[in-house]
């Protein structure tokens, strides 16, 4: 397996990336601590996990609260012994300023996104970061998406936060890669599976015409080359291979998962 015997903890566990990820880490041979702010869906994951054979614990943190952040991660140090890998899949703005235009929107309201999807990426990887740096071995991962690259309408912050967890993935990796640390991000685009896409729909139907669901599908899958739209398990499979020492030569770079809707 791909992760036996590594520890990892995934936050936004109990969001659709996030629990996608932590069934492929559980699924090779990882423990997972799973987290987030609310308990019961968090539990209810890891019953699941345990159940198909795996190894999971939940715990509510919040990924934005530094001593809650340290108080969890040394409790998983002291129980598994080791911290190896460490996934950001923490989704934090709501749907408020999706549909607006930035000229439009107030400051507060652009900065919301930018601000706390940044802090949550540094807060959670410095965290995890010094826990392994004795060891000098761990992965550091989070998630982006494709306007952390490329113009989009109507997002608000969001492109400008994606933008911003790139820039510190690639700034932690060259402090931290002569340490034995790798950090690395995962970019997919358009999964119709997930709530986030659904909230993503309804703000942008209206200036697109008034596109049924199914409409917007398909011009999501249309952008990519495969004529498809990502879906949870091909990331879950690509987060378990950039978790393992197999994808020891990658660090400081985000993983264009997009399927040919963004060029690289």
């Amino acid at each position: 397996m791909l992760l036996d015997n590594k520890t990892a903890v995934v936050y936004g566990a109990a969001g659709a990336i996030g629990s996608t990820v932590a069934r492929a880490f559980a699924r090779e041979g990882a423990r997972v601590f799973l987290t987030g702010r609310r308990r019961a869906p968090l539990e209810a994951l890891a019953r699941e996990i345990v159940a198909a054979g795996g190894r999971a614990e939940a715990a509510e943190v919040d990924a934005l609260d530094e001593a809650a952040i340290a108080r969890h991660l040394g409790a998983v140090a002291d129980q598994a012994g080791r911290l190896d890998i460490s996934f950001n899949a923490v989704g934090l703005t709501g749907a408020t300023t999706l549909g607006v235009p930035l000229t439009e929107l107030d400051a507060e309201r652009y900065l919301q996104p930018v601000r706390d999807y940044a802090l949550s990426w540094f807060l959670t990887a410095r965290s995890a970061a010094r826990l392994m740096l004795p060891s000098r071995a761990g992965v550091l991962m989070t998630v982006t998406a494709l306007p952390a690259r490329a113009g989009t309408p109507l997002n608000g912050g969001y492109g400008s936060a994606q933008a911003a967890k790139e820039a510190l993935t690639r700034d932690l990796s060259c402090e931290l890669a002569s340490h034995g640390l790798r950090v690395v991000g995962l970019r997919p685009h358009g999964m119709v599976e997930t709530p986030t896409m659904r909230k993503v729909y309804e703000s942008k139907a209206a200036t697109m015409g008034g596109i049924s669901w199914e409409q917007f599908g398909a011009y999501l899958a249309n952008m990519s080359h495969a004529k498809r739209s990502m879906r949870l398990d091909d990331v879950g499979g690509v987060a378990a291979f950039m978790a393992s020492d197999r994808a020891s030569g990658m660090t400081g770079t985000s993983v264009n998962l997009t399927m040919g809707s963004l060029d690289d």
